[in-house]
């Protein structure tokens, strides 16, 4: 079960936090690995930690905005490791403003062209090599959208942030309806607050304290919680589940911040 032997999964933003651990999971399951990010030294200590599990690293610079370099990344992985099994698109940038009507284009513009756009290229290219596998006689492929809570819910001045995670469910319903006759799935998955080398949580701060109290699992999020559901998402185990979105929270999003957790009677 689980198996991802002989297998290329490609993870942008593979160089940290969640994307790392996306990365560590497949290479774990037997995956070869290619990790996409911008910073060359980030990228070579992702590879690093990911050679050590026994499998096929390869580390590329891409800035997933620039779709003219992601067309080339994906060409190379294919020249250099054979093929493309799946694909996470985990590369994004989270910003907030001061406020919606302070909210400028450039800032809007700029975030989608990571979150959204960059998406959109790296699915694209993915699935392309995919549809010649199938046309080789090689069928099947997995997509999978890292988004967020923000794709559910609303955040004040984040509004770019929340069009660009809504925007991956969105898309990818349209593309499992389009790539599944091709035995390509595609799905989405949802983190709630997650802490990792990227994204602190001081233990005095007040998110700390609202994690802890209403969150059921009575925490934060690691992006170790995302290995296993990676996994599960490349592999043949999902072989029947395409067009979903599946939120990683803890519980958060089913108390809805309206039951402290720490105040409920205990079972007998």
């Amino acid at each position: 079960m689980f198996d991802l032997t002989g297998r290329v999964v490609v993870v942008s933003g593979g160089n940290a936090g969640i994307g790392l651990a996306f990365a560590r999971g497949a290479a774990r399951a037997g995956a070869d690995v290619v990790v996409w990010g911008r910073r060359a030294e980030k990228n070579a200590e992702a590879a690093k930690d990911l050679a050590g599990l026994g499998h096929r690293v390869l580390a590329q610079e891409v800035d997933v905005s620039d779709e003219t370099r992601v067309v080339e990344a994906m060409n190379e992985v294919v020249e250099e490791l054979g093929r493309v099994d799946g694909v996470i698109a985990n590369a994004g940038l989270m910003r907030r403003e001061r406020s919606f009507v302070e909210l400028t284009s450039e800032a809007w513009h700029g975030l989608l062209a990571v979150n959204q756009h960059g998406a959109f290229f790296a699915m694209r290219e993915g699935a392309r090599h995919m549809k010649r596998r199938y046309d080789a006689g090689d069928p099947g492929g997995s997509l999978l959208f890292c988004a967020s809570l923000s794709a559910l819910t609303g955040s004040p001045g984040m509004q770019h942030y929340n069009a660009s995670k809504g925007a991956m469910a969105a898309m990818s319903r349209g593309i499992a309806v389009e790539a599944g006759r091709y035995g390509i799935r595609c799905n989405v998955v949802c983190p709630g607050y997650t802490v990792s080398e990227t994204v602190r949580i001081a233990v005095d701060s007040p998110l700390f304290e609202r994690n802890r109290r209403y969150n059921p699992s009575g925490r934060a999020g690691n992006a170790d919680d995302f290995e296993g559901i990676g996994v599960y998402f490349m592999s043949d185990e999902s072989r029947y589940h395409t067009g979903d979105l599946v939120v990683v929270d803890g519980g958060w999003l089913a108390n809805a911040g309206k039951t402290d957790i720490t105040e409920l009677p205990p079972w007998p």
